[in-house]
């Protein structure tokens, strides 16, 4: 659920965020901290549909990668999870009407996000990667121009493959986005490499992966609303502490084959 979209910039510089015809402000007005303590529960959000980082299993429950990292996050802060699924293109909207308490759900860590939410992490990294059949023909990121792009709606990789000019299919989530490469109704995918390559790989999906496309890593990380810095602090100490003692990397090696940061 990897890991996303940057809002557009006049909506992110506007000073507030107008969703649903209602409008946040961008920062809270005291530390969430000790009312989820109160509380005793912390809502952490995900689309639910970025397997193996999080998706639903048979028994309807959210499992992977990112509710583990996040139920163990707050487990060490003496909280409960309630994990919320919700649509990808709208769930930092979400967490500014104060639907939930965290995004954790492979959001990509972008300078515009950042000027919205504040991000605890990142606790893993990744990169861009384009997909095609073996049967395509495509074997060069040279050969998409006309070509159709699938792309998970509200991801960077949608805003990535607009600005190249890319004829582009938007989906709800992974799943959908391999199984319309594997119909042929897109020629490539664009998402983050590791868990496209694991889904398809768990899936018994044949694909390409372009060896020519080169792209810098990115971390994904946790997203809060801004002004909570006691929040964020005990949320990165829990992240740090799991990740130096060994938990990560059980974490890791059961939902992702190995470690991811």
């Amino acid at each position: 659920m990897t890991h996303r979209r940057a809002f557009i910039t006049t909506f992110l510089t506007a000073g507030a965020l107008a969703v649903t015809g209602m409008t946040f402000p961008l920062a809270a007005s005291a530390d969430e901290l000790e009312a989820l303590k109160e509380k005793g529960v912390m809502r952490i959000a995900m689309s639910g549909a970025y397997p193996p980082f999080n998706f639903v299993n048979d028994s309807n429950e959210v499992v992977g990668f990112d509710p583990a990292i996040g139920t163990e996050i707050a487990k060490r802060m003496g909280l409960e999870v309630e994990i919320v699924t919700t649509a990808w293109d709208g769930i930092i909207g979400g967490l500014l009407a104060n639907k939930y308490d965290a995004v954790v759900g492979s959001m990509s860590i972008t300078p515009e996000r950042a000027e919205v939410v504040d991000f605890v992490g990142p606790y893993y990294t990744t990169k861009r990667a384009i997909f095609v059949l073996p049967s395509s023909g495509i074997t060069s990121a040279t050969q998409l121009d006309g070509k159709k792009i699938g792309v998970t709606l509200g991801e960077t990789h949608e805003e990535w493959a607009r600005e190249q000019g890319y004829n582009v299919r938007t989906y709800k989530g992974l799943p959908e986005l391999l199984l319309e490469l594997q119909n042929g109704r897109v020629d490539a995918i664009a998402n983050d490499s590791i868990a496209a390559i694991l889904a398809m790989k768990e899936n018994g999906y044949d694909y390409v992966m372009i060896d020519d496309f080169e792209t810098e890593e990115f971390g994904a990380g946790i997203a809060i609303r801004k002004g909570n810095p006691e929040l964020h602090a005990a949320m990165q100490s829990a992240l740090d502490a799991l990740m130096e003692d060994g938990t990560y990397l059980e974490i890791a090696n059961e939902w992702v084959g190995g470690d991811i940061r």
